[in-house]
């Protein structure tokens, strides 16, 4: 039977979602805590791959077992045997051919910015000093909903067949204490989000017009667009999937 697992996690300790030879990972931990109390291999799909530091509020996979008797004790047993910063928050019974990648129709991600230094948000934000123009920053955001190929945005050397997005939002809020940057697309390049928010940053501090983005898009060159932002700020915060392929009859 075809299960999705939806949870969250604090990424500073991980090497990022995907498995990988010699660092810790955040689905190395899932599937070991899975196999342990299934009593079985199990391997599983994620709904994307994040990089290292950073974070999910909301991450999916899918796996397969036979069956499972009562799943709110296998989420309990799982929250027990985890580490700290990886919880789950709940087991769905999918159609068998439900997919945690393919079939996502769209992913949200968040960007966290601080203007003061703040020991709460050492790992948690990115700390900018410089005076920021949000409505410049905004500004230069909704040119973003006027392109479908991003690969000013993609980390080099990629092996992707497509640098095409629909991205749907982009907008700077300033929320509490700290400046939020939410983006919502079908997809993400490598890296795609960091250099965005990069690149919006040296529009907002005044190193670039508004305008500029559109001339960076159209120029396909990594090199235009601004640095990254570290990983710390970036957070998985929403993955969309049709209703339908949900099993609600088990």
């Amino acid at each position: 039977m075809r299960y999705f697992i939806q949870f969250s996690y604090f990424g500073k300790a991980y090497h990022g979602w995907q498995n990988q030879p010699n660092a810790i990972t955040v689905q190395e931990m899932l599937e070991k805590a899975l196999s342990t109390l299934l009593r079985q291999k199990v391997e599983v799909v994620g709904a994307g791959r994040t990089d290292t530091g950073v974070h999910a509020k909301e991450m999916f996979a899918h796996f397969n077992f036979d069956l499972i008797d009562d799943l709110e004790e296998l989420v309990y047993r799982l929250n027990a045997l985890l580490p700290e910063d990886i919880a789950v928050q709940q087991i769905y019974n999918m159609i068998p051919e439900a997919h945690a990648r393919f079939d996502a129709l769209e992913r949200t991600y968040e960007y966290w910015v601080v203007q003061e230094k703040n020991p709460f948000y050492t790992d948690a934000a990115h700390l900018v000093k410089y005076p920021l123009d949000i409505e410049v920053m905004n500004r230069a955001a909704s040119q973003l909903l006027e392109h479908t190929d991003f690969e000013c945005f993609s980390k080099s050397n990629t092996d992707v067949k497509t640098y095409l997005c629909d991205v749907r939002q982009a907008i700077w809020e300033e929320k509490e204490d700290k400046l939020v940057f939410t983006i919502t697309a079908d997809r993400f390049l490598r890296n795609m989000v960091r250099a965005v928010v990069g690149t919006l940053l040296d529009v907002g501090m005044g190193k670039m017009v508004p305008d500029e983005i559109h001339t960076i898009i159209a120029s396909k060159d990594r090199s235009k667009a601004g640095v990254s932002v570290p990983a710390k700020g970036l957070y998985l915060t929403k993955v969309l999937y049709p209703k339908e392929i949900f099993d609600e009859q088990k």
